[in-house]
Order: C-alpha cells, then sequence, then structure tokens
C-alpha cells in the first residue's frame, strides 16, 4: 500500500493523519512545561532527575527539543508539496512521535539511564527523521531541498556534540554542539523565510488591491545575504569570541535587515498572521548585530543576552507564527486571527525583550526573567489551548 493509500484508509485517531497535528501540539506542550519546570529549578523548588546542568538542560530541551518537533511537524507537512508524495501517516508517525517523547523523557530523567542510552534515545529521533524525510526527497527528486536536509544534519550533528561535550564533562551549553544547532536553525529561518514571508505577504496584499508589493526572493542580493550569514555562523560556531566572527555577523545582520525591509512589511499592520512573521524574521538580523557588538564590545552586551534574540525571537517567535498558520490552513479554517493570537505573539515578543532587558540591567534581572517566563508560557500554553482542539480533531470540511 503506498503512502497515499495509507493517509486515505487512516480511520484511527486524526492526531495522526497528517505530521503536523502531533509534533506541533507536542512542541506547543513541551515549551510550556520546560518553562514551568524551569521557574521551578531556578527558584530551588525542583530539582530535576538529570545529568545535565540545568542550564544544559534547559537550553537542550529548547532547541534540540522543542524546536526538534517544531521542524518534524514543518517538514512533514511541507515535503508532500515539495515531492507530490505524502510522507508518514498512522503508525509510522505515532512511531516517530513516540522516539520524540521517549527522547524527552531520556534527557530529563537520565540519572535513571546508563550514560550511553540518553543520546542514543535521543538521537533516535532526529536520525529517523531525517531517514524519513531524506526517502521522500530523493524518490521526489526534489533535489532543490535537499539544502534542507542539509540543515537538518547539522542540527542533528550538533545535538551529538552537545550530548558528547556533556558526557566528557564540559559545559554543552556554551559549546560547538549548541553553537552548531542554533547556526543550522538561523540558516533555516533565514532561508525558508525568504520563501515563505514575500510569498504569503505578497498574496495578502494582492487580496488588498494595487501597492507596493515584496521584491521577488532569489534574487543576486538574497543569495548574497545568505551566503554572508553561512560564512558569518561557520566563523561564531568555530570561534565565538574571535573579532572576525564579531564583523562578520554584524555584516550579515546589516544585509538581512536590508532584505527584510524588501518584503512590504510595513503594509501588513492590519493582519497578524502577516505582520507576526516579518517581526520575527526582524530578530535573525537583529541578533546578529547583537551578538556581533557583544563579541566586539563585551562590557556592551552579554554574548547570553545576544543569543535569546535568535533562541526565543528568530526561532520561537517564528516557529509559533509557521505553527498557528499552518494549522489553520491545514485544518480548513481562514487564514485570519482574532485577539486570541495575537495575545499569544505579543507575549513572546514580551518574553524576548524581557530576557533581553534582564541582560541589559542586571538589577531588575530576577524581575524580568519572571516576566519573560510568564510571557512565554501564555504564547505557548495558549498555543496549546487555543490550537490543541484543532490539532485533535479532523479536518473541517468546507
Amino acid at each position: 500500500m503506498s503512502t497515499m493509500d495509507r493517509h486515505r484508509a487512516w480511520e484511527g485517531p486524526a492526531l495522526f493523519s497528517f505530521g503536523f497535528r502531533p509534533f506541533f501540539l507536542g512542541a506547543g506542550i513541551w515549551a510550556t512545561v520546560t518553562m514551568a519546570l524551569w521557574i521551578a529549578v531556578l527558584s530551588g523548588r525542583l530539582i530535576l532527575p538529570t545529568r545535565l546542568h540545568p542550564v544544559d538542560w534547559h537550553a537542550h530541551e529548547f532547541l534540540f527539543g522543542y524546536l526538534g518537533a517544531v521542524m518534524a511537524g514543518f517538514l512533514m507537512t511541507a515535503v508532500p508539496n515539495w515531492t507530490g508524495r505524502m510522507p508518514l501517516v498512522g503508525r509510522p508517525l505515532a512511531l516517530l512521535f513516540a522516539l520524540w517523547l521517549i527522547g524527552r523523557a531520556a534527557v530529563t530523567g537520565s540519572v535513571l539511564l546508563p550514560p550511553l542510552a540518553v543520546p542514543l534515545a535521543d538521537l533516535a529521533f532526529p536520525l529517523a527523521l531525517l531517514a524519513a524525510m531524506g526517502r521522500e526527497v530523493v524518490a521526489g527528486r526534489n533535489w532543490r531541498n535537499l539544502v534542507v536536509l542539509g540543515m537538518l544534519g547539522l542540527f542533528t550533528l550538533g545535538n551529538a556534540a552537545f550530548h558528547l561535550d556533556a558526557m566528557r564533562g564540559g559545559a554543552p551549553a556554551q559549546g560547538v554542539g549548541l553553537r552548531l544547532g542554533m547556526g543550522a536553525a538561523i540558516l533555516l529561518v533565514a532561508l525558508i523565510g525568504g520563501r515563505i514571508i514575500p510569498s504569503f505577504t505578497r498574496n495578502w496584499l494582492a487580496k488588498r488591491g494595487s501597492g507596493r508589493l515584496p521584491t521577488p526572493p532569489d534574487r543576486r542580493f538574497d543569495k548574497a545575504a545568505l551566503l554572508a550569514l553561512l560564512a558569518a555562523l561557520l566563523l561564531w560556531i568555530g570561534a565565538p569570541e574571535a573579532p572576525l566572527a564579531g564583523v562578520g555577523l554584524i555584516l550579515a545582520g546589516g544585509l538581512h535587515a536590508v532584505r527584510l525591509c524588501r518584503w512590504a512589511g510595513d503594509r501588513c499592520a492590519a493582519e497578524p498572521l502577516v505582520w507576526v512573521l516579518h517581526l520575527a524574521y526582524a530578530f535573525v538580523p537583529v541578533g546578529a548585530l547583537a551578538l556581533g557588538a557583544a563579541i566586539l564590545f563585551p562590557a556592551s552586551l552579554s554574548p547570553a543576552a545576544a543569543q535569546h534574540l535568535w533562541m526565543a525571537g528568530g526561532i520561537g517567535l517564528m516557529t509559533l507564527a509557521v505553527m498557528t498558520r499552518a494549522t489553520l490552513g491545514h485544518t480548513g479554517q481562514a487564514l485570519t486571527v482574532g485577539r486570541g493570537t495575537t495575545v499569544l505573539y505579543l507575549a513572546v515578543i514580551l518574553a524576548v525583550l524581557a530576557r533581553l532587558g534582564a541582560g541589559l540591567v542586571p538589577g531588575s534581572a530576577d524581575l524580568l526573567l519572571a516576566l519573560s517566563a510568564l510571557g512565554w508560557i501564555v504564547g505557548f500554553g495558549g498555543f496549546a489551548l487555543l490550537y490543541g482542539g484543532l490539532l485533535w480533531r479532523p479536518r473541517r470540511r468546507r
């Protein structure tokens, strides 16, 4: 039976009828739970049964735990459009989701397992995802998107390096594995964002009549901006304190700020589902500029605060924007949102700004960190509540 036949014949829970459903729901819940656990750990009310230092656990479970689920949901939704084929559905999809859950349990409860079992359990999911998506891209001869699989491979390699650093007794939250995983994620945001943001913006503006439209992507400037970001990230991954890395990040940040300005985001204030994509992408250049400044002028800003502009802003807000839009579109809803979803976006933006403020104003750090955590929980907990029913129920027929 072909994968399309299995999709049509599937009579089990709607949750496993399409890849975005379990992984977006799981990502929203896990982002909320991990932040709540993180607050409890910081306050001294909880000791997690993990071998990782709490800071390392926090960094790993956002980047490789939460984001790993979002990447799976996105790829399993996008790959059919790219290849004309249907990826996993039903029991194979449920098995892949189970591997993700096993990874989260293994990392969080690692003191209960043999040391080597933890990375094996955690890496089983991204390796299985890479194999499944690679099969579909190759079978569909969709060579253009091999670069996306390459980023997923680097992301998985970063996860493996993170575990190796932890097993050696290092500080993986400041290690090359985290930087490699974050670099792959930011490149994906820049690559995919450069495809979907101008397209979605153009479609929305075209419905509203004449006026300035986004500059078409894939021109020389866009390619130059992506190559500059790639070079800057490679420098930063290999030598995070080198002045050349700081200069490269500032140059790449400037190019991507110009790139964003070419997409007519200033004309989209009336639709949160569109403006949030532009604002989320803005954290790519802003994060690069801030991180470059932190390298060149260490007294101005800590690298950790600058990195959160990428982690919580460029990655967190962009994934929330994509999850809300994809959920609406693939469950038969209108592509517009009301006050509830707008509140989710604003809450995550508040979380990003408060976390940055904690690095800039140390005297108010405790208050700002608490405000940041609250905004994060409202944003992603709200997503699980508002969109959980759509992800759980069958698609509405129009």
